[in-house]
């Protein structure tokens, strides 16, 4: 008997703090901020935050100020910046827990600009990614409206800041260059920003000009890559992150037997299926279904048929399985593993999506 969690999620500290250095030698001498939202994109965001502080990290970015406020209530005390807001975000709150803001708009200004206590904001502007970030045509009037409530002493604009579309090495460079311009008429506005950022890991990684003072490190941190033409090996990640679940049913076949909801597999010859408890309610894309790769025993298989809400069934021929057995979707393929990369390949999607939608029946365990 195995005291094992049914689901787990693996997470490895270790290689977190490996992926952090690593990336911290690659973009030096900018600041690092390492991005935990979405609860650490499913690794966990305070176990990550803690990891990634004590690796070296100078910064924590959140998509918002719930976010940034669970990081506080669990005792980091690193600088958070928490940058997507609702219509009437808590900015008293924030303030208080000394979390900066991220503003996208004159009303976000001026919310943050009327709140109690003094705003550490960090501007936003939209260099062409077409997301939430203030427009180039009203940039001069909220920097200078930023200005005037920064002499007043209502808010501190610590930074500039904007993101990459990563459409390619022209289009990067282009959003540079638009973003020079913003500092430039923002410096004519009077502000005087210390932290000038951009870049994500991609273009931390292969957009040097824009470094700048600060990158915003994320997918690289979880230990995989956000390129097509590279993977995490090969830019001396480690992937932290090992979902995996017990056997829990082995049975014999004939040939013909049709697997799960459609009949979309029916096994060629007598046969065995082991089924495994992981299925789309806990992040397991049903686009995969028949695609997906599962290891067992040190062989790796694929899903046979449709993946159900809370099962999978995997064909395993003749070779011997049993119940209690481990089954594992992904994990550091350095180790023989499925890669998430590979999951986000048999559901067309990115491996981002893969690790994010793990599900809480899942148990996230921790290793140093």
């Amino acid at each position: 008997m195995t005291d094992r969690p049914l689901r787990e999620a693996r997470i490895s500290l270790g290689a977190i703090r490996n992926n952090v250095r690593r990336l911290a030698a690659a973009t030096h001498p900018a600041l690092m901020m390492v991005v935990v939202k979405a609860q650490g994109y499913g690794h966990g965001s305070v176990e990550v935050a803690t990891a990634a502080v004590d690796a070296g990290a100078n910064w924590l970015g959140v998509a918002d100020v719930d976010e940034a406020q669970a990081l506080r209530a669990a005792g980091l005390t690193a600088p958070i910046l928490a940058w997507l807001h609702g219509m009437e975000p808590d900015f008293d709150a924030a303030i208080a827990a000394e979390i900066d803001l991220g503003i996208s708009t004159l009303d976000q200004l001026e919310q943050a600009a009327s709140a109690s206590g003094l705003a550490q904001v960090h501007l936003k502007v939209d260099t062409g990614l077409g997301r939430n970030g203030i427009e180039a045509s009203e940039c001069p009037a909220v920097f200078a409206r930023a200005a005037m409530h920064e002499r007043a002493g209502r808010i501190h604009v610590r930074g500039i800041f904007s993101h990459l579309a990563n459409a390619g090495e022209s289009e990067d460079l282009a959003q540079v260059a638009r973003f020079g311009e913003r500092l430039r008429e923002a410096a004519e506005a009077g502000l005087t920003p210390t932290l000038r950022h951009l870049a994500a890991t991609a273009g931390a990684l292969r957009v040097p000009s824009a470094r700048l003072d600060l990158v915003r490190l994320g997918i690289g941190v979880y230990g995989m890559s956000p390129f097509d033409d590279a993977t995490s090996s090969d830019l001396g990640l480690v992937p932290a992150m090992e979902l995996s679940a017990d056997v829990i049913s082995v049975k014999r076949v004939p040939a013909g037997h049709g697997v799960s909801y459609g009949y979309t597999y029916r096994t060629d010859a007598p046969t065995t299926l082991a089924l495994v408890p992981l299925g789309y309610a806990d992040g397991v894309p049903r686009q995969a279904s028949s695609k997906g790769p599962v290891s067992i025993n040190g062989r790796t298989y694929t899903v046979s048929g449709r993946i159900a809400m809370d099962q999978f069934v995997v064909d395993v021929g003749d070779d011997l399985v049993n119940v209690g057995d481990r089954a594992t979707l992904f994990g550091d393929p350095i180790a023989g593993l499925p890669s998430a990369d590979d999951w986000a390949a048999a559901a067309d999607t990115i491996n981002y999506e893969i690790v994010t939608r793990i599900g809480p029946r899942v148990t996230r365990t921790f290793e140093q």
